[in-house]
């Protein structure tokens, strides 16, 4: 499954909205950079002036003060640039922290399922590679796209000005520019789209394949791996190689564009002057502007090719906005705590279940344990169980209400997910405890930390809880970070617990006391421990065999164990280990 990406209509309203929210500073920068394009403007004028001065006969004292004017010019021109930049600048950061506060108040507002199901590339595309591309065109390119814009219609004009027989010529060249223009903007958008989904690609098999290389190590498919990174390698090459093509046939077609007008205002502006229609001061003016015109439009042109790049990657990332929520909150509220599934299935791909019809009611209070061998299904179910994935047939519902009948908020209060994947977020230990319950004081952090044998560690940091981890700051052991992830669970409070592999980072002795102390914790709560140490199961109330996404067998150990089923093999198997 692939994000979506916004279409043009969605680009161009928000592209508008954006220009709507920011006029006045807008309004600002297009002044000043006017300001210094009218100056830049006056250099050709007494140049021409000079040119039909000394052709009639002039003073010392003319020269003198066109350059006066000259240098006035040139000093209001620095001055309004150094002003004019500054405020783009201004501008385009100002704008470029709406769009990423936007987006990021997107991004944690996607339904997990669809994160899960997208998988890594894409998304980790949109809020890397994407999001640059998008800053570098917000920044710099549209600020730049204004101001080309306003000096060449300025420069036009005051050519025409000068004298508009002449600048006829200037129009030599807007054939060939604009049919350059149109073939090149025509296959832009989706070259560049190939491009941004290719490297998506590459990024996410890349990814995946250095967070797996033991797995990939240990069952020897590094040549499978290595082979997929070629490939996807390849199809970047090839998108890459389309969009260069472009850019040959773009650049060579405006050089023609620039040189054509140059050289048409000379011979047009001679002939001109030979028939009296012209002076020689106005054909150097005009030559000169149609010199001065070419920065301004290959600058255009350049940052037109840069703009492609950047509106696809904001369509790119306005996509993720357009992600439909996966369900609809009801007025129904739970009144008791039991969940219960019937008749639940789920399937990744349309057709092709990994959940078979299970029917599995949680006592409140109880302990279950699931276990099984790798991919039965087991965290499937865990995600099902804890609200994550709206299941594809069936139903999970907490005293009849069902799971994904209810608002995320309040559906958090009563199940709750903790798996061996987790993340420590940039700041002190205590704002990231404090993401579970933001109203906790301090001694409610100390006594989560203490519900999972944290307590110790963490108030021989420097700080303590106001010691600042993540990047940048103290490095937590993978142990220590899951430590602070059950914490956060702890402080969430819900009445049922779904913890998937939660302790796998932590070695067998740690493991062993934290799932103890936890035990004490938690107890009156409902707990799903899905797990591959046995212990875990020994402890339970009740054990779950789960095996090609059925419950093959259900009941306390001792009773499994008697009956010599699957679940009494995996035991044996898992004591002489």
């Amino acid at each position: 499954m692939r994000l979506p990406i916004a279409d043009a209509a969605t680009l161009r309203a928000h592209t508008l909205a954006l220009v709507r929210r920011h006029r006045r500073p807008l309004a600002g920068v297009l002044v000043l950079h006017a300001l210094a394009a009218l100056a830049g403007l006056a250099g050709p004028w007494l140049l021409g002036r000079l040119v039909d001065a000394v052709g009639r006969g002039t003073t010392v004292g003319f020269v003198d003060r066109a350059a006066a004017w000259l240098v006035a010019a040139v000093l209001v021109q620095t001055v309004a640039i150094r002003y004019a930049q500054r405020a783009s600048r201004v501008l385009g950061e100002t704008v470029f922290a709406d769009l990423r506060e936007e987006f990021v108040t997107t991004v944690t507002r996607l339904p997990l399922s669809v994160v899960e199901r997208a998988g890594t590339g894409d998304l980790l595309g949109r809020t890397t590679n994407d999001i640059d591309r998008a800053q570098h065109s917000v920044r710099f390119g549209v600020p730049r796209i204004l101001v080309t814009s306003a000096t060449v219609v300025l420069t036009a004009v005051a050519a025409v000005a000068v004298d508009w027989r002449v600048a006829v010529a200037l129009l030599v060249g807007v054939p060939t520019l604009t049919a350059t223009a149109r073939w090149y903007l025509h296959r832009a958008a989706a070259g560049y789209l190939r491009e941004s989904a290719a490297y998506a690609t590459l990024n996410g098999t890349i990814s995946e394949s250095v967070e797996g290389a033991r797995t990939t190590d240990a069952l020897g498919l590094g040549h499978r791996r290595r082979s997929r990174i070629d490939d996807d390698q390849r199809e970047a090459f090839a998108a890459e190689s389309r969009t260069l093509f472009l850019r040959t046939v773009l650049f060579p077609g405006v050089d023609v564009s620039f040189v054509l007008p140059v050289a048409a205002s000379l011979l047009w502006g001679a002939w001109l002057v030979s028939q009296g229609l012209s002076t020689a001061g106005a054909v150097t003016t005009v030559a000169v502007y149609a010199l001065q015109i070419r920065h301004p439009i290959g600058e255009l042109i350049y940052w037109l090719d840069e703009i492609q790049i950047g509106a696809t990657s904001l369509a790119r990332i306005l996509g993720v906005g357009s992600v439909e929520p996966d369900r609809t909150a009801g007025a129904e509220r739970p009144a008791g705590d039991q969940v219960v599934a019937s008749d639940l299935r789920y399937a990744y791909r349309e057709g092709h279940d990994v959940l078979h019809g299970i029917d599995l009611a949680l006592q409140p209070g109880e302990r279950l344990a699931v276990v099984g061998p790798s991919g039965a299904g087991k965290s499937t179910l865990g995600r099902m169980l804890a609200g994550i994935h709206p299941p594809t047939g069936g139903r999970v519902a907490i005293d009849g209400v069902r799971l994904v009948d209810l608002p995320l908020a309040e559906l958090r209060g009563h199940v709750a997910l903790v798996t061996q994947e987790h993340h420590v977020f940039v700041g002190t230990l205590a704002d990231n405890l404090r993401l579970a319950d933001t109203e906790a004081d301090d001694a409610a952090l100390r006594r989560a930390l203490a519900a999972v044998d944290a307590l110790a560690w963490v108030e021989a940091l420097p700080g303590g809880l106001s010691t600042e981890v993540g990047s940048g700051g103290v490095t937590l052991t993978p142990g220590q970070a899951q430590q602070v992830a059950l914490a956060r669970l702890v402080l969430l409070d819900p009445h049922t617990l779904v913890l998937d592999e939660a302790t796998s980072l932590l070695d067998p002795r740690a493991a062993r006391h934290l799932e103890q102390s936890l035990s004490r914790v938690l107890s009156g709560r409902t707990v799903v421990a899905i797990a591959h140490r046995l212990y875990t199961a020994h402890d339970a109330d009740r054990v779950a065999v789960v095996d090609d996404g059925r419950i093959r067998e259900i009941g306390p150990h001792e009773e499994l164990v008697a009956a010599g089923g699957d679940y009494a093999d995996l035991w044996r198997s898992w004591q002489q280990e």
